[in-house]
């Protein structure tokens, strides 16, 4: 981790540059073209940024929760597709693997994840598991040494450009549940998996996303994630925890981005010989977009400190993704409106970010699900209350006192 201030301010300052520099004049050949030019990736590895939150032992830089949520917040004010690209690799790609993944998994996978020389991706989702993800089918049979894979996943960031997949497979023999659910690591080349082109989306162009389909992969012992079997659930959890943090930040960058872009709009148009920022119904557009946006902010580096701390932030990650990801659309939204006809033409960068957003709340949990997800923590909670454990943000009060 970067621990002296300055250093990491050099960072920020360094990836600012680049997003500002080198992405944003790239964004609508992006968006029209479905591909991020090679040059633009091969500066992110010489940046570092395939690596930011993977330890600094495995070549990462190994930022904590709150430094890469800061990270993400100006990253994400280009077009969301840039982040996506090495975001695999720093987040949900590399997370159950070095949570969980035995040393030889890490030393072996880790340093390449880290200077961007592989792409990872994370193949939970099927066509009949999405939002109730223990119910996946597809199925890892041992045999012999190994084990044989077979099934179909959808909707994967990166399939299609992948090297390293993280695969979820049933073990068990319940046909549905999370603890017959276990994670192996299978890179490209393996017999029988194959990754077809990305399907054409209503927006994040650039970023691939398609299917995996497994017919009898063969894999060794050595590809079954930590080495345990069943466990793989639980490591698709402590991935998605740390990553619907990053999602939320990812979500308060855009939002920055149109609120600036609302007001110099607003400047800029007149309408009855003014300036329309001087309409008040103009100005309640911005000024609540802007308060939404500061407050997703604090959430989101208040709940990433938390976990910094130890603190079992599971519900608060949930809240931090609902509150983040609806805001962002609502800001979209809202910066449409003020620009009109404008707005709703293609090319006009509020167009481009209202159809590029509103994945943020499909992916990563729903917001359904994690207004469900809320209240089963909140009841958890207030059981372990009853039984005399600390509630989390009780006790965070009770240290700040």
């Amino acid at each position: 981790m970067i621990s002296d201030r300055e250093s990491f301010e050099t960072l920020l300052a360094e990836v600012r540059a680049f997003v500002r520099d080198e992405c944003m004049p790239l964004e609508e050949q992006i968006d029209r073209e479905d591909l991020i030019p090679p040059p633009i990736v091969d500066r992110m590895r010489t940046l570092g940024l395939f690596g930011h939150s993977i330890p600094t032992e495995y070549g990462g830089t190994g930022l904590s929760t709150e430094q890469l949520a800061r990270v993400n917040i100006e990253v994400s004010q280009a077009a969301t597709v840039f982040r996506a690209r090495f975001g695999g690799n720093t987040g949900i790609a590399s997370e159950a693997l070095i949570a969980d993944g035995t040393e030889e998994q890490k030393r072996r996978w880790l340093p390449q994840l880290a200077s961007g020389s592989i792409t990872g991706c994370f193949a939970l989702t099927e066509p009949e598991a999405g939002s109730d993800a223990t119910s996946l089918r597809t199925r890892a049979t041992r045999d012999g040494r190994g084990w044989v894979i077979n099934g179909h996943k959808c909707y994967i960031t990166n399939a299609p450009i992948a090297d390293l997949f993280t695969v979820f497979a049933r073990t068990g023999d319940a046909p549905r549940g999370a603890s017959g659910i276990s994670a192996f690591l299978l890179p490209r080349q393996t017999p029988g998996l194959s990754a077809p082109p990305g399907a054409r989306k209503m927006g994040q162009h650039g970023s691939p996303v398609g299917e995996v389909i497994l017919e009898d992969c063969r894999v060794p012992d050595e590809a079954l994630l930590g080495g345990i079997e069943g466990q793989g659930f639980k490591s698709a959890m402590k991935a998605l925890n740390k990553q619907r943090i990053n999602l939320a930040a990812l979500c308060v960058g855009p939002a920055i981005r149109l609120v600036d872009e609302m007001l110099g709009f607003a400047n800029r148009r007149r309408q009855f010989g003014s300036p329309i920022v001087e309409f008040q119904l103009v100005q309640q557009l911005i000024a609540e977009s802007n308060v939404e946006v500061h407050a997703a902010r604090a959430l989101v580096l208040e709940t990433a400190r938390r976990r910094d701390a130890g603190d079992d932030v599971t519900m608060e990650a949930s809240m931090c993704k609902l509150f983040a990801s609806e805001m962002c659309g609502r800001v979209a939204d809202r910066a449409v409106q003020v620009m009109g006809g404008a707005g709703y033409i293609a090319g006009n960068i509020a167009e481009r970010f209202y159809r590029d957003v509103r994945l943020f709340r499909l992916y990563e949990g729903t917001s359904q699900i994690h207004l469900l997800n809320i209240v089963r923590q909140m009841q958890a909670r207030c059981a372990g209350a009853q039984r005399g454990e600390t509630d989390p943000a009780k006790r965070l009060m009770e240290n700040r006192q």
